[in-house]
């Protein structure tokens, strides 16, 4: 991609109402564009941010057997009442009224729709445990959204929801869920801590939360730091909570001996049993003939939310460090003399190279050197080509790793090898 031809406006001006790291910089490097309170444009940067995650997520979620389906984002009132949360939900759910007077609502969470899928379509045991998600829109209204994407209004979420015969096979469910939300994670280069959770509205007595570590972040993690390094396996047994929930009566390791940090909230797993099944009627048959509630979960990733997330964890005073998995670019070329033909050959070169292996966006833009220098850092891609006059005389390009800032020199063969033979 040319940077002359791709649709990022940079800014260096950092937003008034932008009060977290990660507001700013989405806004700064072009990211999104503000409509109205809580609610925001993806532009194409974000968005290939956005299809990088996706497909980590739903890869994952291939792997333990869940199967993506896409629920409407308008629902009929009537299911809700029919569980009884169209009350209770509160403030935050949008209720909406058509022009023949029918009451429906925006999603919110799809509890609801998928246990009224699954009472249509699935009449037999033989057919569970079944695992059914989505990567969909959402809309709760916040009273204060605040802090950008983080806690916006409008938020994509990948949602799931599971179906067993029994406790012992909803457990099993869970902890496949479990593991398979760590591996997604650290797929992302990311360190998520699950800290034992209150299930709130959607309700359950079984959950756990994902948090990430960072030092902006609005929750307060103490956890067993053996937690760092264990195995999705044995993360699930190590003790970890949020300090509102932690209780020094019931703690198995004293509170000096525990972590603290930061956190920021990601994904949430819930089991809830038969909450939603039998409110709905929503039965199969067993081997006997007689009526099976299903034993149901929730499982919750915010897509959105882990933008921001990425980059409150990730970031410097220049500005994002993009983890290689789910940046925008693998590669940027920076050609800071647009109008020597020798820097234009190399880049070019580089570029058409690169670009056969490699994702790479070359900033081939009539600007100053230091401006292209400094979007190469604001927008975060892990590594910079630099072509400028001096060092090509030497026959030599700079290659900066954006997260260490060590920089290497070499021959643009030697830059050219190293993208596209055995990759960084």
């Amino acid at each position: 991609m040319l940077f002359s031809q791709f649709f990022a406006p940079t800014s260096r001006d950092v937003p008034s109402e932008a009060v977290v790291i990660s507001h700013q910089l989405m806004i700064r490097a072009g990211m999104i564009s503000k409509t109205a309170s809580g609610i925001y444009c993806w532009l194409p940067l974000a968005m290939r941010v956005m299809e990088k995650i996706i497909a980590i997520v739903a890869d994952e979620q291939s792997k333990i057997g869940s199967q993506r389906v896409l629920f409407s984002t308008i629902q009929p009132a009537e299911l809700w009442k029919e569980s009884g949360r169209y009350d209770s939900y509160g403030k935050e759910m949008l209720r909406i009224r058509d022009r023949k007077d029918g009451e429906f609502l925006y999603s919110p969470t799809n509890e609801e729709q998928a246990t009224d899928i699954f009472r249509k379509y699935v009449h037999s045991y033989k057919y569970l445990p079944l695992m059914l998600y989505q990567i969909h829109w959402k809309f709760r209204d916040e009273i204060r959204p605040r802090f950008g994407v983080m806690r916006g209004r409008e938020f994509l979420m990948k949602d799931g929801y599971s179906f067993a015969r029994n406790f012992a096979e909803a457990q099993e469910i869970y902890q496949r869920v479990f593991h398979s939300y760590i591996n997604t994670f650290r797929r992302m280069g990311l360190i998520a801590i699950p800290v034992q959770a209150d299930p709130g509205a959607i309700g359950g007595n079984m959950s756990h939360e994902f948090q990430i570590l960072a030092e902006t972040g609005e929750s307060t993690l103490f956890y067993d730091g053996r937690l760092l390094n264990a195995s999705a396996e044995e993360q699930l047994s190590i003790y970890a909570v949020t300090d509102d929930r932690y209780d020094s009566q019931t703690a198995p390791i004293p509170k000096e001996e525990l972590m603290v940090s930061k956190g920021i909230e990601v994904g949430h797993i819930f089991y809830f049993g038969t909450k939603y099944s039998k409110p709905l009627d929503a039965y199969v048959l067993d081997e006997n003939g007689n009526k099976l509630y299903p034993e149901m979960g929730s499982y919750g990733i915010g897509i959105s939310r882990l933008i921001a997330a990425i980059i409150e964890s990730s970031h410097d005073n220049r500005g994002i460090i993009w983890p290689e998995a789910v940046a925008p670019f693998d590669v940027t070329i920076l050609n800071l003399h647009q109008q020597d033909e020798e820097c234009r050959d190399i880049a070019l070169k580089l570029y058409q190279a690169i670009s056969s292996k490699r994702e790479v966006l070359y900033d081939d833009r009539s600007i100053s050197v230091g401006e292209k220098l400094a979007d190469a850092d604001l927008i975060g891609i892990p590594y910079q080509i630099i072509v400028g006059q001096k060092k090509i005389r030497e026959g030599k390009v700079e290659l900066k790793n954006r997260k260490t800032s060590n920089v290497e020199l070499l021959s643009p063969e030697e830059v050219i090898k190293r993208f596209t033979s055995n990759g960084e």
